[in-house]
């Protein structure tokens, strides 16, 4: 998107039908019919919003990583204070006799509002695409309890069965697995594993910023440093959190052994 050319008042005049530009200005104010109008310095365009993803890019501070972009609805759009800066990316074309961006599926329309500097825009995105490495999210609990659940039941079903020893010990095992990061002593590899995959993270992204040429002295060299970084440190990382899933899973067994709930 970044490499379409930017879109200003010489050009406009030269549109004859459709052209896909990137286009950066200030919220000026929202239609009832979704049209979004955007004032550059020279220029102020209409935005189609229908069928167009808008999203919204939350503040950050120095170095660190932006949250992840927020979609929002166009309704919301409406909310946002005049003079909210705007990138646009897409199709430029002629509609109503106008010149508008609108959306379509060959070209589908990318609205960001964001606060940073306009040469930071490219960076912040990346970096805030660059999302946190978590298995945790809305659906993990009930995931978690339904799973625990079968197999409880499964484990009670054979339990008094000598045969399917090995089942009730699997069963058993296999519902303390999702929580075992958090438990000691393997917990202490878990924060380990998490500082880790933080460092990764961060040279991720400097990967992506090297990658186009948006860091100082950016190069193939300085790229390649930054992936060999990254490989190591997950590696690492998951040799760790293994080992700490490893460690717990041993002390249950230890348990389950101390209280007779298996034998050998």
């Amino acid at each position: 998107m970044r490499l379409r050319e930017l879109l200003d008042y010489s050009q406009y005049r030269q549109i004859k039908d459709e052209e896909n530009f990137r286009f950066t200005g200030n919220l000026e104010s929202i239609t009832d019919d979704k049209t979004l109008w955007v004032r550059g310095d020279d220029l102020t365009i209409p935005v189609s919003l229908a069928n167009t993803k808008c999203f919204l890019l939350p503040e950050h501070e120095g170095d660190g990583f932006p949250e992840a972009p927020e979609q929002i609805r166009w309704n919301r759009v409406s909310t946002l204070t005049e003079g909210s800066k705007v990138f646009i990316g897409g199709l430029l074309k002629k509609q109503d006799n106008r010149l508008s961006f609108v959306s379509t599926n060959e070209n589908p329309l990318i609205v960001i509002f964001y606060n940073c500097s306009d040469c930071e825009l490219s960076s912040s995105v990346i970096k805030a695409a660059r999302t946190r490495n978590e298995y945790w999210n809305n659906i993990t609990p009930i995931s978690i309890v339904i799973g625990a659940l079968i197999l409880i039941y499964i484990a009670g079903s054979f339990l008094g069965r000598p045969a399917y020893r090995l089942a009730v010990i699997t069963a058993l095992t296999a519902i303390f697995i999702p929580i075992l990061p958090i438990f000691p002593p393997g917990f202490l590899l878990t924060i380990l594993y998490r500082r880790l995959t933080w460092t990764a993270r961060k040279f991720r992204a400097n990967f992506d910023l090297a990658s186009f040429n948006l860091l100082p002295g950016s190069t193939k060299r300085l790229a390649h440093y930054f992936a060999v970084r990254v490989y190591s440190l997950e590696g690492l990382a998951w040799i760790i959190i293994l080992s700490g899933i490893i460690i717990n899973l041993v002390f249950i067994f230890l348990i389950l052994l101390q209280f007779r709930v298996i034998s050998f």
